[in-house]
């Protein structure tokens, strides 16, 4: 059954660190929930860069329908600058030479803190952050945040589900062999359904869209994004008590982000030869940046592109619910 983006109630904030914008947020707190419990927990949504924070709301519906108001952790949802209903852009984008790559994940990682902070103190009357249990969910880029978020604030999250994250060390053109490069072995078969012209043509639309020179509304610049995380395996995180968080890796269902790729004039041969094997190698990376037995994943979410949330919130709310089985 469909949510509409009314099941969760948007306000809006002001950081302090940047009190001249407004960014739009939803914050619930189940109706037996123990905000005064020992150590409460909140379950915080990161965006990509495609979805604003409405995508969460069937999510967060099946996991109420999961979990007893005693055990539905409270949760928040947020629309960076400049994305989805924080039409406001970033202050300190107005000192920008270009407004398509006016800031970096470092810094909206430092917003998204700072909002944690207010929301943790406003919201629940508690000033030290440690005192409350963070898990995050995140989709595409918010996947690169949340690794970025928890290697500058170590010991701050519990648990991670990673949703399709970005190739956050990639340009995305490589995924596809170069026909026209020197090491191009021209005499080499191709796999079926496909030939040098059709590399040239997914190359090309590829760089058009994804390469991280190509910059976005919002702002959120990505041409740092592999140097921020060169490496999908490492660094291996901290979280809470020392120990590494609870790691959930998604990616896509092969057959069906074939299909959607088919569908938008892709060959699904392209997808499956090249793009799932080389996403789910750096997926396979993901899976090690906590500790073995904390670990699970790499799974492909069944019927889901890349906007997993959005193509089976039932699947995504089974996985959340088994982290924070782990963490509470």
């Amino acid at each position: 059954m469909a949510v509409e983006p009314a099941e969760l109630d948007y306000q809006f904030i002001r950081l302090t660190t940047k009190p001249t914008a407004q960014i739009c947020y939803s914050f619930q707190v189940p109706a037996s929930s123990a905000v005064s419990s020992t150590k409460p927990l909140l379950v915080v949504f990161l965006n990509g860069l495609g979805l604003q924070q409405t995508s969460w709301a069937p999510l967060i519906v099946k996991l109420k329908e999961l979990r007893p108001d005693t055990s539905m952790p409270m949760t928040l949802t947020y629309d960076r600058f400049g994305q989805g209903q924080t039409t406001d852009r970033d202050p300190q984008d107005e000192r920008a030479s270009d407004p398509m790559h006016a800031h970096d994940c470092m810094s909206a990682i430092k917003d998204l803190r700072q909002l944690i902070v207010q929301i943790i103190a406003e919201m629940m009357g508690i000033v030290d952050t440690n005192k409350v249990t963070l898990v995050f969910v995140s989709n595409s880029i918010g996947c690169a945040l949340t690794r970025l978020y928890v290697q500058e604030y170590p010991g701050t999250v519990a648990g991670i589900l990673l949703l399709d994250s970005v190739l956050a060390n990639s340009d995305f053109v490589s995924v596809f062999p170069d026909p026209d490069s020197e090491g191009f072995d021209a005499s080499k078969a191709l796999p079926d359904g496909i030939n040098p012209d059709t590399l040239r043509t997914a190359r090309e639309r590829v760089r058009r869209v994804f390469h991280p020179d190509v910059g976005n509304k919002e702002g959120l610049s990505r041409k740092n994004l592999s140097s921020l995380l060169p490496k999908s395996d490492s660094p291996v995180l901290k979280g809470v008590d020392g120990r590494g968080p609870y790691v959930t890796v998604v990616g896509h269902d092969f057959e069906t982000f074939a299909e959607q790729g088919e569908k938008m004039g892709s060959p699904k041969a392209l997808a499956m030869n090249y793009t799932n094997p080389y996403w789910h190698a750096y997926n396979q990376g993901l899976s090690k940046i906590t500790e073995p037995a904390r670990s699970k994943g790499p799974l492909q979410a069944p019927g889901c592109g890349h906007f997993v949330q959005q193509d089976n919130p039932a699947f995504v709310a089974q996985e959340l619910d088994e982290i924070l089985s782990n963490v509470m």
